[in-house]
């Protein structure tokens, strides 16, 4: 890769490598590579796994109500071969991508190959620049999906729901209140209420406290007339 080309894509990734050699196999797709050079495949292993770690402890950190069915959902939706795709396609990447004959033509550049090539720049800036790095670029490129994804899952997220509208009506915060546990320390259910202003809505029962307030404020938001009786109890 010449020296051009290298200046471009740190200004894409907004990053100086120390060792610029490392965009070189990150770029190599595996068409155009010999015996005796590693194309960019071992990156985008490394890659994914990097980012799937980045993006579950961004999601992990930023919704600690959020039940694991519902950072699940997001997570899928944003660690995806389509979404990385896309933003590699938006930021440029493939265009440097060095491929065999007849590749650069084919659907696969926007699609899979390019995929490709955002997850191998993403292990590229982890092994010159640590953890630190990869974070960086990652989140500057998915911080506006996850806002996105956050928005429309906050319509399942019956607690933050509950929550705004305690706020916005009441100027509080919603209560919860345990009622009831059952079963042993290794396997217990609980019965959790949703209380505002003194007021206790019906409880529900979940196999940990944060499914059951969940459940909790489903009961309340169905009470208070703002979720109709035939809503489903929970989002998968």
């Amino acid at each position: 890769m010449d020296a051009q080309a290298v200046q471009q894509i740190q200004r894409i990734l907004n990053y100086q490598f120390q060792n610029p050699q490392l965009l070189d196999e990150a770029f190599l797709h595996s068409s155009a590579a010999d015996p005796h050079r590693s194309s960019n495949e071992r990156m985008e292993f490394l890659g994914d796994s990097v980012l799937s770690l980045v993006i579950c402890k961004t999601l992990f950190l930023r919704f600690p109500d959020y039940l694991e069915g519902n950072l699940t959902k997001i997570k899928s939706r944003l660690v995806s071969r389509k979404t990385c795709a896309e933003l590699a396609n938006q930021l440029g990447l493939p265009a440097f991508l060095r491929v065999g004959k007849g590749m650069d033509s084919s659907r696969a550049m926007s699609g899979s190959i390019a995929a490709a090539s955002f997850e191998s720049a993403v292990a590229a800036l982890f092994l010159d620049g640590g953890m630190d790095a990869a974070e960086t670029f990652i989140l500057a490129q998915f911080n506006p999906l996850i806002d996105a994804a956050d928005a429309e899952q906050h319509q399942e997220n019956y607690k933050s729901v509950l929550q705004q509208y305690c706020q916005q009506e009441y100027s509080c915060m919603p209560l919860y209140e345990v009622l009831d546990e059952k079963g042993p320390d290794h396997n217990k259910c609980f019965e959790v209420a949703a209380v505002i202003r003194h007021h206790r809505y019906p409880g529900a029962w979940g196999v940990t406290k944060k499914e059951a307030e969940q459940r909790a404020a489903l009961n309340a938001l169905r009470q208070l007339g703002l979720i109709p009786d035939e809503t489903d109890d929970m989002p998968a």
